[in-house]
């Protein structure tokens, strides 16, 4: 099975953090949110990765390959026009099964019947109160997927697509973004995917929605702390392995065995990167990403981002790296 995941957008709900690095590689419980996705398909015999990306797309093909041997190609997608043009990309390659997943997307999921499946696509769903943000399935009598519909303005279908699909031939999707392409349908000046997934409906492609219980965000800054607290809640815990007579954890906590921390009170929910230095303070809720320096205070729902240095009081901050706020006269 070929794996393909768009990911060449700005970021730009996750600014200042996504100006020197790009979304897919945001720290979250320990790991890259792309570490989290690619560690998804361990049960699959993936045959291919097909990566579409764009700005700092460089630092994404590094990780890839740094941290995965499963074979891989990178495209980038120099028009920023929407989904359905950065699956093209993959045209020449794009064969067989397939699964699309967007990479600020974590499901669980059971992905082991799909080597099995019968149905020509499926697109995995999950229940939401308010489904006017996201693109939504619409069913129809038989149960199958009647219609992808795109920002709807209405409630009556709350079944939201997560950005996770499969094809049982991506040669099909491929043909129908052609068409898609060809006669110009758009969404709000973009081609979404739901759009190529519709004209294959009408074609008589059956599509099998799939509902997950599990669906973690990280577009925005308060989603990735969200996704943090989740993944550290389960399973991505790391406390009980650290060991230091000066500090005080309180689980769930990941911490980087590089990490130097002193006189200070640590968690719950809080994520440490490599090489970080944490001195007489408290933190909570927050993401302190590698070589960060926090001394001298309290820190509550923040994303902190590389070598950034913080001292004196605050509560919440939204760092981007390298940055420096407060003033530490022992420097």
């Amino acid at each position: 099975m070929q794996v393909i995941i768009p990911m060449a957008g700005f970021g730009k709900r996750l600014r200042p953090q996504t100006h020197t690095r790009p979304k897919p590689l945001i720290n979250v419980a320990g790991k890259a949110v792309l570490g989290h996705v690619l560690d998804s398909f361990a049960g699959l015999e993936i045959s291919q990765l097909l990566c579409i990306t764009g700005y700092l797309g460089g630092q994404i093909e590094t990780y890839v390959r740094k941290n995965y041997r499963m074979p891989s190609r990178f495209f980038v997608q120099e028009e920023l026009n929407g989904q359905s043009p950065a699956i093209y990309l993959c045209r020449d390659y794009l064969e067989g099964p397939a699964l699309i997943v967007f990479v600020d997307t974590l499901i669980q999921a059971d992905l082991s019947k799909l080597g099995t499946e019968t149905a020509d696509a499926v697109a995995f769903v999950k229940e939401v109160q308010d489904p006017r943000r996201f693109g939504v399935a619409e069913l129809g009598s038989d149960g199958l997927v009647k219609r992808l519909v795109e920002k709807p303005e209405s409630l009556l279908n709350n079944l939201a697509l997560v950005g996770f699909y499969y094809v049982r031939d991506g040669r099909d999707l491929i043909r129908a973004i052609e068409t898609q392409l060809a006669q110009g349908l758009q969404t709000k000046g973009e081609y979404y995917l739901a759009d190529a997934f519709n004209i294959m409906i009408q074609q008589g492609a059956r599509m099998l929605p799939r509902k997950v219980e599990v669906w973690e965000d990280c577009g925005k800054p308060e989603t990735v702390l969200q996704t943090n607290r989740f993944l550290l809640d389960h399973g991505h815990d790391n406390g009980s392995q650290v060991r230091s007579k000066s500090c005080i954890l309180v689980p769930p906590v990941h911490i980087d065995p590089s990490a130097r921390i002193c006189h200070a009170v640590i968690g719950p929910h809080v994520t440490i990167a490599a090489n970080c230095h944490i001195e007489n303070a408290i933190i909570q809720d927050s993401i302190i990403d590698e070589g960060a320096c926090v001394r001298n205070g309290l820190l509550r729902g923040s994303l902190i981002g590389r070598d950034a240095l913080l001292t004196g009081h605050f509560h919440s901050y939204n760092v981007g790296d390298s940055s420096s706020i407060g003033h530490d006269l022992t420097d």
